[in-house]
């Protein structure tokens, strides 16, 4: 017996809020919100899946939806990349990104196995 590993290729991409201006051609911008979308196949499935990570936002900018409008976004990318499943993961302790996450339909789903490195 013989364990073979073939690369897969999986698409990555960042959705990021920032405030600022862009003063005289400068920027002076920052980012005060991001997530990311990453696009993967398996063999179960001729579409892909998508798997929201990293969703963040700047502590003083919290609790006024911008992690809800940028998962929003997300949802809908994952949808028009064709993707049959977008899994998000997040600890229970989080109660206000676990209640996001059930307001725009995540179902919970089985567990999440994590080995730390």
């Amino acid at each position: 017996m013989e364990i073979k590993a073939k690369t897969i290729d999986a698409k990555g991409i960042k959705y990021s809020l920032v405030e600022g201006d862009k003063p005289n051609g400068m920027a002076s911008q920052r980012e005060i919100a991001r997530a990311y979308l990453y696009i993967m196949h398996n063999a179960l499935h001729q579409e892909p899946f998508g798997l929201l990570e990293d969703v963040y936002v700047t502590e003083n900018k919290r609790g006024k939806g911008l992690g809800t409008q940028l998962v929003q976004q997300v949802i809908q990318a994952a949808k028009e990349q064709g993707c049959y499943k977008l899994i998000a993961t997040s600890r229970k302790s989080r109660s206000q990104v676990y209640q996001m996450y059930n307001r725009l339909g995540f179902q919970e789903r089985g567990l999440e196995f994590r080995l730390d490195f």
